[in-house]
């Protein structure tokens, strides 16, 4: 009996029902916490909202999807055992990873952050990522440089 690598969560997944992205569905899904969903919709709408008063160049969706490109990270490091040493190994990361890690980076920005409501703070790192500054664009400039730095373990990477 074979098991399946994946789940089927993104074939299931139905778009948002105010923008009609599935990009919004996923991220308002991780944002979500104890199943409520309704309060996590609040939550992005209002963001994008704010982003709709304050950015009047480009739509709400234009600036969600470009934070969102902005954050991916092309190249992260993952540990590799060789004869009994750990090397830091650069290596690509695939498509559906990169979306992970910015959806969760944006996220783990905007939970650390205290004082505001999660929509402002959630709209002021948006437009941050947006500009390509902010605390989840910081993440990804560390992991870029990680690997930078130990690109001379790249030849362990096969």
């Amino acid at each position: 009996m074979a098991f399946k690598k994946f789940t089927a969560s993104a074939s299931q997944l139905t778009p948002d029902p105010r923008y009609g992205s599935k990009l919004v569905a996923k991220f308002i899904n991780c944002l979500m916490w104890d199943g409520k969903k309704s309060v996590a919709q609040g939550v992005v709408y209002d963001a994008m909202d704010i982003i709709g008063k304050k950015v009047k160049d480009a739509s709400p969706l234009e600036v969600f999807e470009k934070a969102i490109d902005n954050v991916k990270p092309l190249i992260e490091v993952r540990s590799k055992r060789v004869g009994g040493a750990n090397y830091q190994v650069p290596m690509q990361v695939n498509r559906k990873r990169q979306l992970s890690l910015s959806i969760r980076w944006i996220l783990e920005a905007i939970r650390s952050g205290k004082g505001s409501k999660t929509a402002e703070r959630l709209a002021g790192e948006l437009m941050n990522a947006y500009k390509g500054e902010g605390s989840a664009m910081q993440t990804r400039e560390n992991v870029h440089r990680m690997a930078e730095a130990n690109k001379a373990f790249a030849h362990f990477a096969w």
